[in-house]
């Protein structure tokens, strides 16, 4: 064993270890196990079972001895709550859907299984991935461990968390707009969007079919791409809305020079385009200072600052605030304690049971969307504004292809602010929904986009660089993440106490 504990390896690292018999996945997976339950106030896990993962970790140690290599293979990993998990409820951080035992694997997690990863819980999420916050979650927030008191972000709050404080090497989340950039920007740690329909949805519960898609947060570009390179590729055959796109290794171009590029300076020739819109009033000073800093050093790595616009920016909250709770709307109604999810225990009629077991099961702020979505798809509003809305839609996703004959990559923050306090936009879902706004472009429009490590601001807190590629540029933006990340430390930096 090195001289470095068990839950201070990234994921190669740990890998590593357990390929050379330094330790093995059985003591990985209880270390990291007791390390999650250690740290239960923090809010990451919503649920373990540590007989099923122990199996797992047992089984992966054979195929090691049995002379099998891989990247994960024997690497405890823990998934967001919204895959749907043989063997631990999936709640998608809901009471509609307390104690909910799936039948089967979602793809992500089969395709990881697959690659010998071990499961070591379910993540704590905003109730249906709704909320930017982890507020949301019916059993909970979960803490940011920068500072126990301010949120962790979301959607995707538990995996970033879990990450950050180390619980673990890795972990899945979603992004519908901005679910695991933003959350990794306030607890500093990497996670990337890939391009939609990269990664199956079959077996993650749905919010909004036409947004929702899969990614890794890890402490690394390297790590995450080592996961992604697992999780993505085709699954037409259970996922409409799966690319039939051959499945990548994005690794191939960690630290390795653009083409015509050097070892000093390895990103020589990148472009990297700055929307004005993303450096102006509505972004803190805090923040904008440390995202100029981390482009001074990619100037310095050999790329080039471009200025560029992406001038229908501010309509993407409304735009995107119209399609998500209209397929959230659609997606959600399935939930009517008839077949499946919770059933009030008195009502009266069939009418009323519908009632009753909705309004108890979702909380406040999915009745919000519901409520929202079914009236913009109503006889008499669809044209005014959801057919308005997707045509906006286009339009955002035609501003990037302008600014792309521009530049290679876009920068910019990930969210406006640092993390703020628990409870504190609790009671206004408008200035919730503001925080998504350099999120949200790139959602709309279905390109990758990750969130980077890049400094801290005010009171110490982290402060995440936002990189948005071309569509299956997802080893193009790892390949930038990666020579920032091996020229600057901040993504090794972790919470006092953790």
């Amino acid at each position: 064993m090195s001289s470095k504990q068990i839950h201070e390896m990234g994921v190669a690292e740990l890998a590593a270890a357990i390929a050379d018999k330094k330790t093995s996945s059985v003591e990985a997976a209880q270390a990291l196990l007791g390390r999650a339950k250690q740290h239960e106030s923090l809010g990451a896990y919503l649920s373990f079972n540590q007989d099923l993962t122990l199996a797992q970790a047992k089984a992966a140690d054979a195929r090691i001895a049995a002379g099998e290599r891989s990247p994960l293979l024997g690497v405890p990993l823990a998934h967001k709550d919204i895959f749907v998990t043989q063997g631990f409820p999936s709640t998608a951080g809901s009471k509609m859907l307390e104690g909910y035992q799936s039948p089967f694997d979602a793809t992500v997690v089969a395709k990881l299984a697959a690659a010998g990863a071990v499961t070591l819980g379910k993540l704590n999420c905003d109730e249906f991935a709704m909320g930017g916050s982890n507020q949301n979650s019916a059993y909970g927030p979960a803490r940011n461990p920068w500072d126990t008191d301010r949120v962790p972000g979301g959607s995707s709050g538990g995996s970033a968390v879990a990450v950050a404080a180390r619980l673990a090497p890795a972990v899945t989340g979603t992004d519908t707009g901005g679910s695991i950039r933003q959350p990794a920007s306030f607890c500093n740690v990497t996670g990337i969007k890939p391009t939609y329909g990269r990664c199956s949805r079959y077996g993650m519960i749905a919010f909004a079919s036409s947004l929702d898609q899969a990614g890794p947060m890890a402490r690394s570009a390297a790590d995450c791409a080592t996961l992604l390179s697992v999780m993505a590729g085709p699954d037409i055959d259970r996922d409409s809305t799966s690319l039939d796109h051959p499945a990548e290794d994005y690794t191939r171009l960690l630290g390795v020079p653009r083409e015509g590029a050097t070892a000093a300076q390895p990103l020589k020739g990148l472009r990297i385009g700055l929307p004005k819109e993303f450096f102006g009033d509505g972004c803190a000073p805090d923040v904008i200072a440390a995202v100029r800093a981390a482009l001074s050093e990619y100037q310095k790595l050999g790329a080039t600052l471009v200025d560029i616009s992406l001038p229908r920016t501010e309509l993407s909250i409304p735009v995107y605030y119209i399609i998500a709770p209209a397929e959230a709307s659609s997606n959600l109604s399935r939930f009517d304690g008839v077949k499946f999810g919770h059933r009030a225990a008195q009502y009266d009629d069939l009418i009323d049971m519908y009632k009753k077991s909705r309004s108890e099961g979702f909380g406040p702020e999915v009745q919000r969307r519901i409520m929202i979505g079914t009236y913009v798809l109503s006889h008499g509003y669809y044209d005014a504004y959801y057919l308005k809305a997707q045509q906006l839609r286009r339009l955002i996703a035609q501003d990037f292809q302008s600014a792309f004959a521009q530049c290679d990559v876009i920068a910019g923050p990930a969210a406006p602010t640092t993390a703020w306090k628990l409870g504190d936009k609790a009671d206004d879902p408008v200035a919730n929904y503001l925080a998504d706004i350099f999120t949200l472009p790139a959602s709309l429009a279905g390109l990758p986009g990750m969130s980077v490590p890049a400094g801290f601001g005010a009171g110490g807190l982290p402060v995440g660089l936002q990189l948005i590629g071309n569509y299956f540029q997802e080893a193009a933006l790892l390949q930038a993440a990666d020579a920032f990340q091996r020229a600057t430390d901040w993504h090794l930096k972790t919470p006092e106490g953790y």
